[in-house]
């Protein structure tokens, strides 16, 4: 009797340390997938590099990025200016580091806060189910009809430009993503024994939610994140491109790659070093959200 009471309470048990136990395994197949993924690797020293230039480049830039010297305008590189300088005579270099401090904090607030609200949604919506299950889900497919950078366009246009509008156009465009990644998983685990026997020692649907239903989609949420913080650059870099993003002459790297277009048959390295530098942080992202997928993926990740 005793035997069959102990098995009957295992899973409200492993409920219990679900948090923690999860956390734990996802965090060393993640190390373990980065360990044996040399291009993850790469992405990850890549993304660590530019990290490290945009918190130091009040230090390491050569230049004020908004000082102006005419009578320099369009160099070509060389050992005072090492890629040159724009058309009022600025060090493209010091430019493009400042550029990446807000390339780096829209991308990574707007998917934070996108993070935080879609998951919410997926939670809520998948746990619940029945009508307001639907409502949502129709409500999210709605706006994932809208292409990334035309909803995003739209919400800067209504909002105006600005740091804060544009963090929150892009998180707006990213919600429905991490709703829907979320959704899926709480859906199939909602029924799971561990959450049976949640309900039946009296947790309420906060705890079960959150402390154990959770945990199990954290890995599939950091590979979304990785992924759409990568949109988020490029979308940034669109709207600055196009003139809706932060005003001159603060530094993005959209308007830079504008700014050499305009200038592009006397300096073609004005659109071409701010263009790499969207290219490589993009591209690192994108690795680092590959070796993601592999470590919590168990038909693509090898076990050690």
């Amino acid at each position: 009797m005793t035997g069959s009471t102990e098995k009957r309470m295992a899973p409200a048990r492993f409920g219990q340390s679900e948090l923690g136990a999860v956390a734990a395994m996802a965090w060393r197949a993640t190390a373990r997938a980065f360990r044996m993924n040399a291009t993850t690797s790469i992405g990850a020293i890549a993304l660590l590099i530019i990290v490290l230039s945009a918190l130091l480049a009040p230090w390491i830039a050569p230049y004020d990025p908004l000082e102006q010297n005419i009578l320099e305008s369009l160099q070509p590189s060389s050992a005072l200016h090492w890629l040159g300088t724009d058309y009022y005579g600025r060090d493209t270099l010091s430019r493009i580091l400042y550029g990446a401090r807000l390339s780096l904090l829209i991308g990574l607030l707007s998917i934070l806060l996108a993070v935080v609200i879609g998951t919410l949604i997926g939670l809520v919506s998948g746990y619940y189910g029945s009508k307001l299950d639907i409502v949502i889900m129709q409500v999210m497919d709605v706006i994932l009809a809208f292409p990334s950078l035309i909803l995003g366009l739209i919400l800067v246009a209504m909002l105006g430009a600005s740091v804060t509008n544009l963090i929150l156009a892009i998180a707006f465009t990213a919600i429905p993503a991490f709703a829907r990644i979320a959704r899926a998983p709480t859906i199939a685990l909602r029924e799971r024994e561990f959450v049976q026997a949640g309900r039946a020692l009296g947790y309420s649907d906060s705890r079960i939610m959150f402390r154990h239903l959770l945990p199990n989609i954290v890995p599939d949420v950091l590979v979304m994140a990785s992924l759409w913080m990568a949109t988020a650059v490029r979308v940034e870099a669109s709207l600055a491109f196009i003139g809706l993003s932060v005003a001159p002459p603060t530094p993005t790297w959209g308007g830079m790659v504008r700014e050499g277009f305009e200038n592009i048959l006397d300096s073609y390295a004005l659109a071409l070093f701010p263009s790499l530098a969207v290219l490589i942080l993009v591209l690192a992202l994108n690795l680092i959200g590959d070796g993601l997928r592999d470590a919590i993926d168990p038909n693509l990740r090898t076990e050690s």
